[in-house]
C-alpha cells in the first residue's frame, strides 16, 4: 500500500515552508538537511528586499513550527544515499551523521565551547572569525543543539605508533592547559616525560602545517606538557581497583613490557613486572645517555606506574631464579615477553678481542652506571645508528678529545636520527662516510689504531640502500685509543625459555596479536622487532595488552583487527598565515663537553603556547573530552555512530539551495589577497547584529570604520571566462539592500555599486533601487571594473573601472570594496542527480518538465523541486514555488493512497 509520507531534500526556507504547507495538509513529512540545523542562506542573511525586514525575524518562527509540528520529522546532519521505487513507492535510504551530542538532554548553555581548546574558521559567518569544534550552527539554530566537528584522525594521531592523541594535547596548550594536556598524554602512553625528549616522531613528518612552512615540534610540546604541569612535589595518582581477579607477568621492564603493564592495569588485572636489573626501564634507561634523558625523567615516569599498583619483583631472571612453569603455578594465567635485544654484533674481524674495545651497549651502560671508563684520546666509533652517534657524544664527555663515527655508506643512508647527528657534528664529532672497519690494530694488546677500506655504492639492496663495495688498495689507517663498535644487537637466546621459538635472531610471534608458539605467552618490543624505537615498542606492547585481555576473557584474539583509524585526508590550507617553527633553547657548545647536563631545554611556556597555536586542527574535535568533562547535564556523547535509516515516501521534492561563486579566478579584484576585498555574502555577515563584529561595520584590516565603499556586481555572471554564462537574477538587489545597510550603519559612509545593467523588475524592485538613490544616497556608476590595487600602506583600495556613459577609464579610491558573485548549483547536485536519476540543466541546476508549464516537475514522476536549487531567485519566489511543489507533492500522495 502506498505510503502517505513526503520527503523533502533542504532544510533552507524553499523545504521549510514546502514542509510546513505538507504537514498542515495531515501528511508526514520527513526534512532532511545535511548541515546541523535548519535555516539555510536565508538564515546568514541580515535583512531581506525588499522590505528590509529582519531575516530572522520571518525565518525564525518558520523554523520552531517545524520544529514542533507533530507531522515533522526533522533529520538534520543526514542525507539522501540512495532511492529505489517509483511513485507512490519510494524507498529512500538517509545517513544520519552523528552529533556527539544528546539532543535530548542538551540545555544549550555554552559551557561545553567555554572549555573546548579547538578553533575552527566558522563557516556560517563565511571565515570571518572562528568557532570551536563544538557548535552551534547559529544561535538560533534548530534543533537547538550544540554539535561536535569530527573529521577524523589527523596525520599525526594516525602516523604515531602508539596512537597518541596529538592534536588533542597541543590544542590543550595552546589554551595554556598543560596539566589537562598532560593527563591526555597519560591516557594513551606510557613513559610520556622519557618521549617528551627521545621519540623520533615520525608524526612530525606527517604533520600537515609542513606542507605550508614548518611542521609542528610536537615532541616538545609532548614536554612540555609534562614540564610546566609539574607539581613541585610529583602528586601520587590513586592506586587502580582490580576488576579481575586474575595474574598476569610482565617479563622486563623495557618500554614494550611497561606498556603492556599499564594497559592491563587500566583494564583492571594484576600485573607483576619481573625485571633481572635493579632498576626498571631496560635499555631506555641503560643506554640512552643522560645528555639526552635525565634518569629522574625515567623515574618519574616508572614511579607514577608503580604507585598504580603494579606489582615490581627486581634482580629476577627468567630460567635463572624463575620459570614460565614455577609462575603458573604461582597462579599466573598469561604472560608477555618483553626481554629486549641487548646483546651487541661483532665486527668478524682481526684485532675485535684487543684491550679498549668497547660494544655500545656494554659501552653505554657502564657510562650510564658511572663507572670507570679509560677511553684515551682518540676515539674511533664504527657504526651509522643511533646508538653509534650516542656512543660518540657519550666518548667526547668522558674525556676523548678526536671521536669520529666511521660509516659504510653515505649520508643519505645513514640511518641515525639526523638531528642528533647534527648535533654530534656542531660538538667536534667526525665522520668518516664510506669507510668500512679491514682490522683492528693493537700495541702491547691495547687499540693502537685501526685499518679501514674506501667504499663506493653500488645498487640498492633489500634495504632499499645502496649496497657498500670495497674499493681495492684503498686501505687507511686512524689512530685510535679506543674502537666502539655499534653496528645493531639481537636477542640473547639464552634470555628466552627453551619452549619458545625463535627465527632470524627475534622471538617468533603472531604479527597482529603478538602470540608466540606457546598459548597464553605473548612477546614484543626488540626482542621481536629487533633494534626499534621506543615508540614503536611501546605500540607493541599496548596491542599485545589487548591480545592478553582478549585471550583471557575466551574472545578471539584477532577479531577485528589489525584496526586502522579513519584518516583525514583533505585539510585546507588557504589563508594560513606562514609561521616559523619555534626554535628550542639547547645548552650552549661550550657547556656540552663539560658533563652529562641535558642538552636540549625545551621550551619556555611562552614559546610552547605561541608554537601549539601552529596547529591546524586537521581532525576538527581533537578528542580531548574536556566538554565531557565540563557538561552538567551529561550530554556529550561520543560513542555515537553513523545510523542508516530507510523510509518509505509517497513523493519527494528537493529544495537544496545554491551557493556563492567563489571570485578568486577573477585575480584583478585582489579577492583573497586584499583583505579589505569582501563577497557579499561576507559582507552581510559583518553588518549583521549577530556577525562576528556584532553589527558594527569595521574593515578587516585595521578594524577602522570605513568611510567610503564600492559595490560591484555581476562579479562572475554573464561572462563567457573567468565565471558562469548566465545571470544570477538578485545580484543587483540584495547589492542595493547592503548599500542602504552601510547607510544605515555609517550615516557618513559614501557608497557607490559599479553596474553593467540592473535588473530591478519584481515586486517593488524599481522603487527599492529608487529609495536607495534618492533617500539614501547611493551611487550608482554604469561601469566595469578592470583591476582593483591596495595601497601598500593605508590598504586604501584603487578601484579602475571603464564609465560606459563617459566612455573612459576612471579610479574610486575606497577603503573598501564588496564584491557581488554569481550564485551556482551546489556541489552535490551531481551526485544527487545521479541517485534520483534526475536530469540536470546545462548550468547544473535540476531541470524541469517545463519552465512555463511545469515549472516545478522533474523528469522523474512524484519528485518535484523548489527554491533556489531550480535556479537563482528571491525569496518570495522561493516561498512560492515551495508551496506549489507541496501541492503536487500532495496531489500526488493523495492520489496514490486512493488508489
Amino acid at each position: 500500500m502506498p505510503n502517505s509520507a513526503v520527503l523533502v531534500v533542504g532544510g533552507g526556507i524553499a523545504g521549510i515552508q514546502a514542509s510546513l504547507d505538507l504537514a498542515d495538509r495531515g501528511l508526514a513529512v520527513y526534512l532532511v538537511e545535511k548541515t546541523p540545523s535548519i535555516g539555510g542562506r536565508m538564515a546568514q542573511l541580515d535583512k531581506t528586499f525588499p522590505t528590509m525586514d529582519c531575516s530572522i525575524c520571518i525565518l525564525g518562527p518558520k523554523m520552531i513550527d517545524c520544529l514542533h509540528h507533530p507531522n515533522i520529522t526533522l533529520l538534520t546532519n543526514s542525507e539522501v544515499k540512495e532511492v529505489e521505487g517509483s511513485k507512490g513507492h519510494f524507498k529512500v535510504k538517509i545517513t544520519k551523521r552523528p552529533r556527539f551530542v544528546d539532543e535530548s538532554k542538551c540545555t544549550a548553555c555554552n559551557d561545553c565551547t567555554a572549555v573546548c581548546p579547538v578553533e575552527l574558521p566558522n563557516e556560517f559567518d563565511m571565515k570571518l572569525k572562528k568557532r570551536k569544534a563544538i557548535y552551534r550552527l547559529f544561535p538560533q539554530s534548530v534543533p537547538n543543539t550544540f554539535v561536535i566537528d569530527r573529521r577524523g584522525t589527523p596525520p599525526c594521531r594516525y602516523a604515531c605508533p602508539a596512537g597518541v592523541n596529538v592534536q588533542g594535547y597541543v590544542a590543550l596548550i595552546a589554551r595554556k592547559k598543560f596539566l589537562e594536556a598532560r593527563d591526555l598524554i597519560r591516557r594513551d602512553l606510557v613513559l610520556p616525560s622519557v618521549l617528551g625528549r627521545v621519540c623520533f616522531h615520525p608524526c612530525e613528518a606527517n604533520c600537515e602545517r609542513g606542507k605550508v612552512d614548518e611542521p609542528i615540534a610536537i615532541c616538545a610540546l609532548k614536554r612540555s606538557a609534562f614540564d610546566y604541569a609539574r607539581e613541585p612535589t610529583r602528586e601520587k595518582p590513586e592506586t587502580l581497583q582490580k576488576k579481575y581477579d586474575i595474574k598476569v607477568a610482565i617479563i622486563g621492564s623495557g618500554p614494550a613490557g611497561l606498556a603492556a603493564a599499564y594497559e592491563l592495569i587500566k583494564t583492571g588485572y594484576h600485573v607483576t613486572i619481573f625485571e633481572k636489573d635493579t632498576d626498571l626501564g631496560g635499555m631506555v634507561r641503560y643506554a640512552i645517555p643522560d645528555y639526552r634523558l635525565p634518569k629522574w625523567v625515567l623515574d618519574d615516569d616508572i614511579n607514577y606506574l608503580v604507585d598504580l599498583g603494579i606489582e615490581i619483583r627486581k634482580n629476577t631472571i627468567i630460567g635463572r631464579n624463575v620459570t614460565l612453569e614455577r609462575l603458573r603455578e604461582m597462579g599466573y594465567s598469561a604472560f608477555f615477553l618483553a626481554i629486549g635485544s641487548q646483546k651487541s654484533f661483532r665486527l668478524g674481524i682481526a684485532g675485535e678481542d684487543l684491550q679498549g674495545v668497547w660494544y655500545a651497549l656494554e659501552f653505554l651502560r657502564s657510562a650510564n652506571l658511572r663507572e670507570e671508563i679509560k677511553l684515551g684520546k682518540s676515539v674511533i666509533v664504527i657504526g651509522g645508528g643511533d646508538v653509534a652517534v650516542d656512543s660518540a657524544r657519550t666518548a667526547l664527555r668522558l674525556g676523548a678529545k678526536n671521536v669520529t663515527i666511521l660509516y659504510r655508506r653515505s649520508r643519505a643512508e645513514m640511518p641515525a636520527y639526523q638531528p642528533e647527528v647534527e648535533e654530534a657534528e656542531k660538538e667536534g664529532i667526525k665522520i668518516q662516510f664510506l669507510a668500512s672497519p679491514k682490522t683492528i690494530l693493537g700495541k702491547n694488546n691495547k687499540v693502537a689504531a685501526l685499518e679501514y677500506l674506501e667504499m663506493t655504492l653500488g645498487p640498492t639492496d633489500k634495504t632499499g640502500r645502496r649496497r657498500p663495495i670495497p674499493i681495492e688498495g684503498s686501505e687507511q689507517v686512524l689512530q685510535a685509543d679506543a674502537v666502539i663498535v655499534a653496528i645493531g644487537q639481537t636477542i640473547d637466546p639464552s634470555a628466552v625459555p627453551e619452549s619458545i621459538r625463535l627465527t632470524k635472531g627475534t622471538i617468533a610471534v603472531d604479527p597482529v596479536t603478538f602470540e608466540t608458539n606457546i598459548p597464553g605467552v605473548f612477546a614484543g618490543g626488540d626482542a621481536t622487532l629487533g633494534p626499534a624505537s621506543i615508540v614503536e615498542a611501546i605500540a607493541c606492547g599496548k596491542e599485545a595488552a589487548t591480545s592478553i585481555h582478549r585471550y583471557l576473557k575466551g574472545k578471539d584474539i584477532r577479531a577485528g583487527r589489525p584496526m586502522r583509524p579513519n584518516k583525514v585526508e583533505i585539510i585546507p590550507k588557504e589563508d594560513i598565515i606562514r609561521k616559523e617553527r619555534k626554535p628550542i633553547f639547547t645548552l650552549p657548545l661550550e657547556k656540552r663537553n663539560e658533563s652529562f647536563e641535558e642538552v636540549s631545554l625545551g621550551y619556555s611556556e611562552e614559546s610552547a603556547i605561541e608554537e601549539a597555536n601552529r596547529c591546524l586542527a586537521c581532525g576538527g574535535c581533537s578528542d580531548c573530552h574536556e566538554c565531557e568533562k565540563a557538561c552538567s547535564v551529561q550530554a556529550i556523547d561520543f560513542s555515537q555512530r553513523p545510523e542508516e535509516l530507510t523510509l518509505a515516501v509517497s513523493s519527494i521534492v528537493l529544495s537544496t539551495g545554491l551557493e556563492p561563486w567563489n571570485p578568486a579566478p577573477i585575480s584583478e579584484y585582489g579577492y583573497g589577497r586584499h583583505k579589505n576585498v569582501l563577497s557579499s555574502l561576507e559582507f552581510e555577515r559583518l553588518i549583521n547584529a549577530s556577525g562576528p563584529t556584532r553589527g558594527e561595520l569595521m574593515r578587516p584590516s585595521d578594524k577602522k570604520h570605513p568611510h567610503k565603499i564600492v559595490f560591484v556586481q555581476c562579479v562572475g555572471s554573464r561572462t563567457q571566462q573567468e565565471g558562469l554564462p548566465y545571470c544570477s537574477s538578485v545580484c543587483c538587489m540584495y547589492a542595493t539592500k547592503e548599500a542602504i545597510l552601510v547607510r544605515e550603519h555609517e550615516p557618513e559612509c559614501e557608497v557607490n555599486i559599479l553596474y553593467m545593467d540592473l535588473r530591478i523588475f519584481g515586486k517593488r524592485f524599481q522603487e527599492f533601487v529608487t529609495r536607495a538613490r534618492d533617500e539614501w544616497g547611493v551611487k550608482y556608476i554604469n561601469g566595469r571594473p578592470s583591476v582593483i590595487l591596495e595601497d601598500d600602506i593605508t590598504k586604501d583600495l584603487i578601484i579602475r573601472y571603464l564609465d560606459v556613459f563617459q566612455e573612459k577609464i576612471e579610479e574610486l579610491r575606497a577603503d573598501m570594496v564588496v564584491l557581488c558573485p554569481a550564485l551556482k548549483p551546489q556541489a552535490d547536485n551531481q551526485a544527487l542527480a545521479e541517485t534520483l536519476s534526475l536530469e540536470l540543466g546545462k548550468h547544473g541546476f535540476f531541470k524541469t518538465r517545463d519552465p512555463l508549464l511545469a515549472p516545478i516537475e522533474t523528469n522523474v514522476d512524484g519528485i518535484f523541486i523548489c527554491g533556489y536549487c531550480e535556479g537563482p531567485k528571491d525569496i518570495s519566489e522561493s516561498v512560492t514555488q515551495a508551496s506549489a511543489a507541496a501541492a503536487k507533492a500532495a496531489e500526488t500522495t493523495m492520489h496514490s493512497t486512493l488508489r
